[in-house]
């Protein structure tokens, strides 16, 4: 057994307690009496942290064993019970045993029974302080930041960006001035307090503990948008990361706020500015393009093949000016919310069919073979029928655009698990793969000695992306230089489903 193991005998029975400390003490342990459940729980209040065994009569006068266990259970759930019963009262130490009690030994009992018992709840006990003990060590780390009065600790207090850092048990166990103002809570509601008692933004506590729970080693950290303040005036990004220990345990997460209220009004002025500017733009230039085909139609006399050409060029550079603005237009109303504004059960087929009957004759002028297919039930989708019709109308035009003459493309339509998937596919002039990262960002176009000579705005593919996401869809790319590109579009079945 090991040393330095006290054992506590609490029987009203004089015998029984000197028979236990006489075997027990052989063995090297410590044998504290008591004749009654009075006295045994104030030895145990006396040295809660000493007592390793306790073995406990069940039947005694005035306090019973029942109830020195239920007081026992109360004061320390750890501690091992051992009870002893005669053999008519079995079913009163089944009854303890389910109350919380280690195991029992019924009387009479020989030396080695009692010395068998009791060493296997020894064993049992040393494994419990070993277990506490590793869980200590593996705290110690983060908790040992949360009170070192260090230079990291001054640092830290003196960040522009908000810091909390919390243990595995979602402690917050580390945090500075700055994330207190930013989360409007002061520091003593942060520090020392679990996430669930901190009042903070709910999304951000789901994060934080998600990144306390993923078993997956590639997790690295989440990057979220908050509003927070009465009027929701703030707006906080929050870099949320599990932290590891050398052998890739969690052993908590650190969050990093930065206070963005200042760029989110900067792009919501830049915004209005753009709108206002290209809205004052359109009406003075459709007038200039109104004028250009007036004159190429020769209402204002005949005209030169030299003075032709020049007005056509004037005339295709103005459509393209007037593009960039519609699709400026369309960028300002999706950062303000409005580009999606109706939405109802929808069937994708309709729509998709009725962009490519409208694509056909461009598709036609090049030769191309412009196909579509989709089978007979498709589910309904939650959408908005502009929204739809724009997103595929850029999709098929690019596509018509970025194929050679005497190409293909064609378009599919189907379901994927929960998600309606459209794809548009073409046998193009294709996309590099170091283009496929940036192709859904603003203003970016794949520049080659084939695409210079396509008219675009670079914003169609941007608009596009904003309006999935705007459904919560998703769309991805793939593509092959000289073999081709396939969008994929997934939309959610509508709630309620109806098959058509």
């Amino acid at each position: 057994m090991p040393d330095q193991t006290n054992i506590l005998v609490i029987d009203d029975e004089q015998i029984m307690r000197d028979g236990c400390s006489r075997i027990l003490s052989k063995d090297g342990c410590s044998v504290i009496c008591a004749e009654n459940g009075n006295q045994g729980l104030e030895e145990i209040k006396s040295r809660p942290e000493n007592i390793d065994v306790i073995l406990l009569d069940l039947m005694m006068p005035g306090m019973s064993g029942m109830e020195v266990l239920d007081h026992i259970r109360t004061m320390d759930p750890s501690l091992l019970v051992i009870v002893i019963t005669g053999y008519a009262t079995v079913e009163s130490a089944v009854e303890a045993m389910k109350k919380g009690a280690y195991d029992f030994i019924p009387k009479p009992f020989t030396p080695d029974q009692l010395r068998i018992i009791v060493r296997r709840a020894l064993e049992r006990r040393t494994l419990q302080k070993e277990a506490e003990f590793l869980r200590k060590e593996r705290e110690k780390s983060l908790r040992d930041i949360a009170t070192e009065k260090s230079k990291i600790k001054t640092i830290i207090n003196c960040m522009g960006d908000g810091v909390l850092v919390c243990d595995r048990d979602g402690c917050i166990v580390l945090s500075n001035p700055a994330a207190s103002r930013m989360l409007k809570a002061p520091e003593t509601c942060l520090l020392g307090n679990y996430l669930n008692q901190c009042n903070l933004p709910q999304e951000l506590s789901h994060t934080i503990e998600e990144s306390l729970q993923v078993k997956d080693m590639s997790y690295t950290s989440v990057s979220q948008e908050l509003s927070v303040g009465e009027s929701m005036e703030i707006f906080l990004r929050a870099h949320t990361a599990p932290v590891r220990n050398d052998i890739g345990e969690i052993m908590g997460s650190v969050t990093v706020l930065q206070d963005i209220s200042h760029l989110k009004e900067l792009d919501k002025m830049k915004s209005e500015f753009i709108a206002m500017v290209t809205h004052e733009l359109r009406a003075p230039i459709a007038a200039v393009e109104q004028q250009l085909t007036v004159i190429l139609n020769k209402m204002a006399g005949e005209l030169t093949e030299k003075q032709e050409q020049l007005l056509s060029r004037a005339k295709k550079r103005t459509n393209g000016l007037l593009d960039l603005i519609k699709d400026l237009l369309d960028l300002s109303k999706i950062e303000a919310g409005k580009m999606v504004q109706y939405k109802e059960p929808l069937l994708l087929q309709e729509v998709i069919q009725r962009v490519v009957d409208l694509m056909r004759a461009e598709a036609e002028n090049k030769k191309i073979d412009l196909q579509f297919s989709a089978p007979s039930n498709v589910s309904l989708i939650h959408a908005d029928r502009n929204s739809m019709e724009g997103i595929f109308t850029n999709l098929i035009s690019n596509a018509i655009k970025y194929t050679p003459e005497g190409g293909k493309v064609w378009v599919t339509l189907g379901e994927e698990g929960e998600f309606v998937k459209a794809a548009v596919s073409d046998t193009g002039i294709g996309i590099k793969k170091e283009d496929l990262s940036r192709i859904f960002d603003k203003f970016y176009r794949v520049k080659t000695t084939e695409t210079r000579q396509i008219v675009g705005t670079g914003l169609g593919l941007s608009i596009v992306k904003s309006i999935v996401d705007a459904h919560l869809g998703s769309i991805s790319v793939e593509s092959e230089e000289e073999r081709g590109t396939t969008f994929a579009v997934f939309f959610p079945k509508e709630s309620n489903p109806t098959v058509c």
